[in-house]
């Protein structure tokens, strides 16, 4: 383990101390790039004594964020962090660009949903518009209609809205929708009727999780609710004992009955973090309960029928039964009839996919339908009416393949697998991914596309294997966009490992070490980047710049295994693997040292966070954005404690030492020369606490003697990302670019 920075008194005066400490360093900074000199951070040192190790903390007082010094300094290191973006030469016709870019490639599209008879509901951003508007068709080449416009609630409160999930009925009528404000993500559930558009009743708040169902006759609603937090109550309880609610199509201003939950269930002996769900499907007379922490999906499932709803009461609740537990490895279901689909890497690393017949729901009875892939991840499935469809991941592209259910679902518990699948469109390039047929009522499938280097589109499959476009997506190629050359390939990492990293550039640019370059990697939850074309990174590209892209360890590239091996101890590898990377990129003369910059987010931020503490002298820059800065502390906020699956406890004394070794904050020495670093936050964010960045900015401005800038941009009408307007987006961009360009050398700053 790293030394541990020296431990500081306690007390008043060592807060004095520090902030004289910090003024000094700063001064040095400002000596040396001339610039006027950051607030410094008020400190007020707390050391805690965590299973025999002393854990100095100098900026603890930040983590109150409603104490009106901390909310001043935060509102003047925002206010300094943009006058000094202003400053940047080029910054404003980057974003410029950045913005003619977005609107030149077109109307966006996502989330397509299709229900029985045709009737589709999608997000949709018009070229040039800010926000997502939600949209319905009654078919395919039907007219839209739009249903919610957040803009308009932009308009009339001044806050920028977003729709976070919807989830309409069966047949179509009446649709459930979630709406927050400013990024915060804190959602209220709407009941609107789509033939008038009239709300149906008052929105139901704390319903931030888009896990709607209805029942197979669509009168009932399940939806998740967060409980309401009694006075006093401190942060970790946000998710504790929440509740499955069924509200009535029929009598919609009544109060929703309980349905599933700690609180509801006892006899079940739920854990008070189990999140649960309740999936219905037309056709089926079983409902699924599922339970998460939120974070990982392996949770317990039970099965119930859905008759028991008419009879269902506080006194005579409903007889669910056990059907599996977080060690069956579940990740995904689907409902047919009688039959659930489960996705599960028990005994199969990469993925396969077993039926089990609920009428004797024993998990061992389970027949495996889609076996483990010879290469590649199974990453996720859905159903058709007579077929099963499954994601395969290799490398960084998605391939979806069709196994006939006839053939494997005739007799559930008896017969063997699906075989081999076939490639739905293997004429297609890049990656091909399903959209959903939520009833399973279709014979035909709609398959998106993505790839590095084209816009994406949707095409209608048949069964035989023709398809047309359905022009839900026509994005264009924005006219004058060069061309981009692609590279995959596996480096070696510190002990051998090969990670898959993917370097996009200009085409015929000469590699001679100067082209500012980033390199950006998450490596958590399992989660992979995939190949995805953003027409905003073009403005990159015209400029010379580099984009690679790693799968670290802790990714979920190579299944099971690759995703533990940069998980809780073994979670160095995460970054260790960023470092190799970074130096391959070096060796191979895309960058050098002073023109390498390294971008993390959310989760990311323990990535792009210890690569710089560890390696300082590799990077000219870095952006911290929304990242993990803290975790030691993580997990007394509200969402951290949801991550204790993730990342481990500080509780635990196993645990405890991998937390200290991934927490940046903690590994960030005085007297270090650390690149320049550009940390990124909004100030509603409620899934990383902002004083993560706030922590991380004070010690580095403190600590680095490099004379390199450590700037902290804040939004105060943002969260996670999730929800931020489209000119959000391109400013966001914008500094981004400019801000690794200054640092680059590649253009300078205006006195």
């Amino acid at each position: 383990m790293k030394r541990s920075p020296a431990l500081l008194p306690r007390g008043l005066a060592a807060a004095a101390v520090c902030a004289v400490w910090a003024l000094s360093a700063a001064s040095a900074a400002s000596a040396a790039t001339g610039a006027t000199l950051p607030p410094a951070a008020p400190s007020v040192p707390v050391t805690d004594t965590m299973h025999g190790v002393a854990v100095n903390d100098p900026y603890r007082n930040l983590e109150d964020v409603k104490n009106p010094q901390t909310r001043q300094w935060l509102d003047a290191q925002g206010a300094y962090a943009t006058e000094q973006l202003a400053r940047i030469d080029g910054r404003d016709t980057l974003a410029r660009r950045i913005e003619a870019l977005s609107r030149d490639a077109g109307d966006l599209v996502r989330e397509v949903t299709r229900m029985p008879g045709g009737h589709l509901f999608y997000l949709k951003r018009p070229a040039g518009q800010s926000q997502f508007m939600l949209v319905m068709r009654t078919s395919l080449r039907g007219a839209e209609r739009v249903l919610v416009d957040p803009q308009a609630l932009a308009r009339k409160t001044g806050i920028p809205h977003a729709i976070n999930y919807f989830a309409p009925s069966w047949d179509g009528r009446t649709l459930a929708y979630g709406i927050s404000a400013g990024g915060s993500e804190d959602a209220s559930l709407h009941l609107m009727d789509t033939a008038s558009g009239k709300a149906l009743r008052s929105p139901i708040e704390r319903v931030p999780e888009g896990s709607l169902h209805w029942t197979p006759e669509g009168r009932y609603l399940a939806f998740t609710r967060l409980r309401a937090l009694p006075p006093g109550a401190p942060e970790t309880e946000t998710y504790m004992d929440t509740s499955v609610l069924l509200l009535d199509r029929a009598r919609p201003r009544r109060s929703p009955r309980p349905l599933f939950g700690p609180l509801v269930n006892p006899g079940l002996r739920l854990d008070r973090l189990d999140v649960g769900e309740v999936t219905f499907v037309p056709g089926s007379r079983h409902m699924i309960a599922r339970t998460t922490d939120t974070t990982v999906p392996e949770g317990k499932l039970f099965v119930a029928p859905v008759s028991a709803l008419r009879t269902a009461s506080g006194k005579r609740p409903v007889p669910w039964r056990a059907i599996a537990g977080p060690s069956d490895k579940i990740t995904a279901l689907q409902l047919r009839g009688d039959t659930l689909y489960l996705r599960t890497y028990a005994g199969a690393p990469r993925g396969r996919v077993l039926a089990l017949d609920l009428r004797q729901p024993d998990l061992a009875r389970a027949v495996e339908l889609v076996p483990e892939p010879a290469k590649g991840v199974l990453q996720g499935f859905d159903l058709g009416r007579e077929a099963l469809y499954a994601e395969v991941l290799e490398g960084f592209n998605t391939r979806v393949l069709r196994y006939p259910l006839a053939a494997t679902v005739a007799a559930p518990g008896a017969g063997a697998g699906a075989g081999s699948g076939v490639d739905v469109a293997p004429d297609l390039p890049g990656s091909t991914f399903l959209l959903p047929d939520a009833a399973h009522a279709f014979h035909d499938v709609l398959v998106g596309t993505s790839s590095w280097t084209a816009p994406s589109r949707i095409h209608l499959v048949r069964a035989d294997g023709t398809r047309r476009d359905t022009g839900l997506r026509n994005n264009p190629m924005p006219p004058g966009a060069p061309e981009v050359e692609v590279t995959e390939t596996l480096v070696p990492s510190h002990d051998g490992a090969l990670v898959p990293l993917a370097v996009l550039h200009r085409k015929g640019l000469v590699l001679d070490g100067s082209n500012p370059t980033l390199l950006v990697g998450y490596g958590s939850y399992g989660h992979t980047i995939e190949a995805r074309f953003d027409p905003r990174s073009l403005a990159w590209f015209e400029r010379g710049g580099v984009l690679a892209l790693a799968n670290p360890r802790g990714s979920g590239a190579f299944g099971d295994p690759w995703y533990r091996a940069g998980f809780k101890a073994t979670k160095s590898n995460t970054w260790k693997d960023g470092i190799a990377c970074a130096r391959w990129l070096v060796d191979k003369r895309y960058a050098s040292p002073a023109t390498l910059g390294i971008w993390g987010t959310s989760a990311g931020g323990i990535f792009v966070g210890r690569a710089v503490t560890s390696a300082p002298d590799l990077f000219a820059a870095a952006i911290f954005d929304v990242g993990v800065m803290d975790a030691v502390r993580a997990e007394d906020s509200a969402n951290g404690i949801t991550n204790i699956s993730e990342f481990g406890s500080v509780k635990n004394a196993s645990e405890f030492p991998a937390l200290l070794e991934m927490s940046t904050y903690h590994h960030i020495e005085p007297g270090t020369a650390y690149p320049a670093v550009l940390l990124i936050h909004g100030l509603n964010d409620p899934r990383v606490e902002v004083w993560n960045s706030a922590k991380a900015a004070a010690r580095l401005q403190a600590s680095s003697t490099s004379g390199k800038p450590v700037l902290l941009r804040l939004d105060s009408q943002a969260g996670h990302g999730i929800g931020s307007t489209a000119q959000q987006g391109v400013s966001k961009l914008a500094d981004i670019y400019a801000f690794l360009l200054w640092q680059f050398g590649k253009t300078t700053a205006t006195p």
